[in-house]
């Protein structure tokens, strides 16, 4: 009897030790898969193009100019704010001294859902080319319908 019982606990107790290295292969293999993933996200091969998100904000620009012709700065600004795709938003601010008026137009593959002024569309070009931060528009008026002429300076 004593005999059946020790061939008994030798018979769980290799059992026991076939299923922990069986959980043990498994959770080992979960590990390696977790680490691999990891890495990848660490290198950029998630998402498309070789980023994580293409959603994200990306793509930033500002358009700074007189749009009232006061002669009181350049207190107006067409700001865009783009992701990898060119989809976003350009924000427009006209500023006076006794008003001020905001705009927020959408923006899909680079190109306004509504048309966009020349200081809009020059903000999302900017920010496109990634020349953005840094760009000062006269306005036509200014300038006898030469066009918008823009000068370096920051914003």
């Amino acid at each position: 009897m004593l005999r059946v019982i020790g061939i008994a606990i030798s018979v769980v107790a290799v059992l026991a030790g076939l299923i922990g290295i069986s959980a043990g292969v498994a959770a080992h293999r979960r590990a390696e898969r977790a680490v691999r993933q990891c890495n990848e996200l660490v290198q950029g091969a998630v998402g498309s193009r070789g980023t994580v998100d293409p959603r994200a904000l990306r793509d930033v620009a500002i358009v700074r100019y007189d749009a009232l012709s006061e002669m009181s700065g350049q207190f107006s600004f067409s700001l865009a704010l783009l992701n990898a795709l060119g989809d976003g938003v350009v924000l427009s601010s006209i500023n006076g001294r006794a008003q001020a008026r905001t705009y927020v137009k959408p923006v899909r593959a680079g190109k306004g859902a509504e048309e966009l002024s020349p200081e809009e569309a020059q903000a999302v070009h900017s920010a496109r080319m990634g020349t953005g931060l840094s760009t000062i528009a006269a306005t036509s008026q200014e300038h006898g319908n030469q066009g918008t002429k823009r000068t370096a300076a920051t914003a």
